[in-house]
């Protein structure tokens, strides 16, 4: 479990220095860390450095180093080397470069921390944003962070954390996260492409995903999409009837995908892949072919019963067509909510729907010595699956009423299921003035007591890209959106048992390209994935390649609600969302009652709510 503390503090204030002293004293006593960096201000100490997959890179001159797994763009045209490695000339480059500079030049999983020559820190967290970045500030010394139990070990019997209820609210009512503010007061988090001053706080996105997704608006000539991956807005919309344009971006979007997979997959000598038999983990397994990855590979697919919620059958032929051996596992029923309550303190609470099978996962790594756990995480969004006519206002957006609107929509229709009148007219609407109530986000719907919380009473900070993304057309406003939110890392319930998460579809340069395409050509022909299952038609099975039903486990879901009832009514009825009156506690009652009810509330949104509340436990 790769994890890191940094200690950053004025040298020339004496207090801070000793308080930073302290501090560095905490970590140099724990077992099995080291100390990757210590110069004037700035004291790194990480654990779970190994080498190929999470390592250490000194730069600037040795005052400053990056954490974790770096690889450099140019090596996106080249097949990936079973040593993923830097080349010499690439440690160079690496010492050299600061935030903008690794933003361009390089990709992965990792947090660069740089110091001026005016003595002053900074952080850089990669776009991908896998791993994670929290910052806090405790006697004058600023704390950066991947794991929050390791920071409240060192503060040890004081940590003075207290819950921010105006995020937690607006988090209620929203579904999303605030901006840099965590749900604990003092704790922020650095996102994806921030770059942080640690002495000012001073913050600025060095990267920003809605730099690529404009420039899928503006319609003009494909170019080559291989020649200017770096570039915000290198990849311009090209021409949707032009089958030259569709085609050139299908093979970008396979040749960018391939070299991330087998990137990623040449860190390590055996790994997992977790195998639905759906389009996104059966394009991850399709590049992982013994013929192009030298690491062992073994799926596995998890299964229950329902009707949507056993795929063997398609994560089998999958199996075979990569020729990589697949193991199965049904999720068991009777997982219980009391190892949520035991689960790691977190700095927002975690969804533990998710990670229900994550002891399988542990138990996997652990007897099959594979340390990570590969996914197809993020194709829902990256590659487009949403069914909805918002290609065709994507095309008005950056065209008007061009030549080719009519295919365009007559595609979106079919997406949409839809008549062509009928998204065609919304299309318009959407064009001429845009529908805001379509752009709201809800979190539990239904559930909250009415008039709890206003945003004037008591605004959330949002994302410093809201401004920016407020500008895009709906599609690729809802893509980019999901974007903007990296997905979990750490499993705060199996904790340090567990196999390292690698979400390869989520790598900067396939999340780059995919932004930088339109909507309808991601979805041309009225598909979802459209792109992608062209890119890869030839390396799946067809029943995969042309599937349209999209396997789920709802049942299962509703299974271990109606198994842990007891510990949910007592969580929710009692617990401090009822308590502060933000939860509408006569429909909770009657959803948590075991008789039918028309009332709205699904289980997962009562999964949800279950979450919170075990968070609250932690910080009561």
């Amino acid at each position: 479990m790769f994890r890191y503390v940094a200690i950053v503090w004025n040298p020339s204030q004496p207090a801070c220095a000793a308080a930073a002293l302290q501090y560095g004293k905490h970590c140099r006593s724990w077992t099995g860390w080291d100390c990757a960096l210590r110069s004037d201000g700035l004291d790194i100490h990480a654990v779970g450095t190994r080498i190929g997959a999470n390592e250490v890179h000194r730069v600037n001159g040795g005052r400053g180093a990056v954490l974790g797994k770096v690889f450099a763009r140019a090596r996106v045209t080249q097949p990936p080397r079973a040593d993923a490695g830097l080349s010499i000339r690439e440690e160079v480059l690496l010492g050299e470069s600061d935030a903008s500079g690794l933003a361009r030049d390089f990709w992965g999983r990792y947090v660069a921390f740089i110091l001026g020559p005016d003595g002053c820190v900074e952080v850089f967290r990669d776009p991908s944003g896998a791993l994670p970045c929290y910052r806090m500030c405790r006697d004058g010394v600023t704390l950066v962070f991947s794991w929050l139990e390791d920071v409240l070990l060192m503060l040890e019997a004081s940590p003075g954390l207290t819950v921010n209820w105006a995020a937690l609210t607006a988090l209620l009512h929203t579904g999303r996260p605030a901006g840099r503010q965590t749900l604990l007061e003092g704790i922020h988090e650095v996102l994806p492409g921030d770059r942080v001053n640690l002495r000012t706080g001073h913050c600025v996105l060095a990267w920003r995903a809605t730099d690529f997704a404009a420039a899928a608006s503006v319609g003009s000539d494909l170019g080559d999409v291989r020649a200017r991956p770096r570039e915000a807005g290198a990849l311009p919309a090209p021409d949707v009837l032009d089958p030259r344009g569709a085609r050139e971006a299908a093979d970008a979007l396979a040749h960018t995908v391939r070299h991330c997979v087998r990137a990623w997959a040449s860190c390590y000598d055996s790994l997992l892949l977790r195998l639905s038999g759906g389009v996104d983990s059966s394009i991850v397994l399709s590049c992982l072919d013994p013929q192009h990855a030298v690491a062992e590979v073994l799926a596995v697919n998890y299964h229950s019963a329902g009707a949507d919620s056993d795929e063997r059958e398609f994560a089998r032929l999958m199996a075979t067509r990569a020729q990589r051996p697949m193991l199965e596992r049904e999720r068991r029923p009777g997982f219980r909510l009391e190892r949520v309550l035991a689960a790691a303190r977190m700095p927002a609470p975690v969804p533990y729907i998710g990670w229900m099978n994550s002891d399988g996962d542990a138990q996997l790594s652990r007897e099959h010595a594979a340390p990570a756990m590969f996914s197809g995480t993020g194709g829902d969004f990256v590659f487009y699956e949403y069914p909805r006519w918002w290609a065709a206002a994507d095309y008005l957006h950056g065209h008007g009423l061009g030549r080719e609107f009519a295919a365009v929509a007559m595609d979106a229709a079919r997406l949409g299921r839809v008549s062509f009148w009928q998204a065609t007219a919304r299309a318009m609407r959407e064009w001429i003035r845009p529908d805001l109530s379509l752009r709201a986000t809800s979190g539990f719907t239904g559930l909250l007591a009415p008039g709890a919380w206003t945003p004037q009473e008591s605004p959330s900070p949002e994302h410093p890209c809201w401004g920016a993304l407020a500008e895009l057309p709906i599609g690729k406003y809802m893509q980019t959106l999901a974007m903007l939110y990296p997905v979990g890392y750490y499993d705060p319930f199996s904790k340090e048992a567990s196999p390292e998460l690698v979400s390869p579809l989520l790598s900067q340069p396939v999340v780059e390209l995919c932004l930088s395409l339109p909507t309808y050509l991601l979805t041309k022909g009225g598909r979802g994935r459209a792109l992608a299952r062209r890119a890869f038609a030839d390396a799946l099975p067809p029943r995969i390649a042309n599937r349209r039903s999209k396997g789920g486990m709802e049942e299962h879901i509703k299974v271990v609600l109606d198994e842990n009832i007891e510990l949910v009514r007592e969580l929710l009825l009692d617990g401090a969302l009822c308590d502060r009156g933000l939860l509408h506690r006569s429909t909770l009652e009657a959803l948590l009652s075991g008789r039918p009810t028309a009332l709205a509330g699904t289980p997962t949104q009562l999964h949800g709510l279950a979450a919170i509340e075990a968070w609250l436990t932690h910080w009561a």
